[in-house]
C-alpha cells in the first residue's frame, strides 16, 4: 500500500517485527519481548498470561513452557493460539493469531541448555499451574532435583516450546489524538500470500 511508510515498511511481517523488538531493546525497561498470551479452555473461557517470546523465526514467533501447565494443555486441545507485543516505550504493538505446533527437537534443547543452572533444575522441579501446599515444599523439590539431577540436567521431557503460525498479524502504533496507526497482514493458510489493509484507529 502506498501509505505504509516509515516504521510500517517491508514486505516481510517478521523482519518488521524484528525491527521493532530491537529497536524496544534499548528503551523498554524490562523484558521487551514479553508477550500477554491468549487461549481457551474446552469450555471456551479465554485465558491469558505474560511469556517470554524467544525466537521470531522466518514464519513464526516462538516460546518455552512446561507441557503440562494450562496453557500447554489448552494450546494442545485447541491448536490455536492469540498474544499481544506492546511497548509502552514506544507507543506500539503487535497482535499475533495463528495456528500452533510444538518445538520439542534440538532447538528446544538448544534453548534448555542456555539457561541458568537454576532456572534448568526449576523446570523440573515445579508441577506448573498444579496446586502447591508451600513455598518450603517448592524449595525442597529444587534441592532433591539439584541431588539428582546435578549440574548438567538433561531438558525435561515434559518441557519445550510451541511456535505460533500466524494467521494475522497486526502492527499498531500510537498517533496524535488517537488517531492511531493500524495495518492488518491476514492469510488463509500459513502457505498463502499475506493480504494487508489499514484499519480503523
Amino acid at each position: 500500500m502506498t501509505d505504509r511508510t516509515g516504521i510500517f515498511a517491508g514486505d516481510d511481517p517478521f523482519v518488521i517485527a524484528n525491527e521493532w523488538l530491537a529497536e524496544a531493546q534499548p528503551s523498554e525497561l524490562n523484558d521487551p519481548n514479553a508477550i500477554a498470551l491468549s487461549t481457551v479452555d474446552k469450555n471456551g473461557m479465554p485465558n491469558a498470561r505474560m511469556v517470554l517470546l524467544k525466537d521470531i523465526e522466518h514464519d513464526a514467533f516462538v516460546f518455552y513452557t512446561n507441557y503440562n501447565s494450562s496453557k500447554a494443555q489448552e494450546i494442545d486441545a485447541a491448536g490455536k493460539a492469540a498474544f499481544v507485543l506492546h511497548w509502552k516505550s514506544l507507543r506500539r504493538q503487535i497482535r499475533v493469531r495463528g495456528l500452533v505446533e510444538k518445538e520439542d527437537g534440538p532447538l528446544a534443547d538448544e534453548y534448555y541448555a542456555s539457561r541458568s543452572l537454576k532456572s534448568r533444575l526449576g523446570a523440573w522441579a515445579s508441577e506448573q499451574s498444579r496446586p502447591l501446599s508451600s513455598r518450603s515444599a517448592l524449595m525442597a523439590e529444587v534441592a532433591r532435583v539439584t541431588a539428582q539431577k546435578g549440574t548438567n540436567p538433561e531438558r525435561p521431557p515434559f518441557w519445550g516450546g510451541y511456535r505460533i503460525k500466524p494467521l494475522e498479524i497486526e502492527f499498531w502504533a500510537d498517533g496524535a489524538f488517537r488517531l492511531h496507526d493500524r495495518f492488518r497482514w491476514r492469510r488463509q493458510t500459513v502457505s498463502d500470500q499475506w493480504s494487508i489493509i489499514r484499519l480503523n484507529p
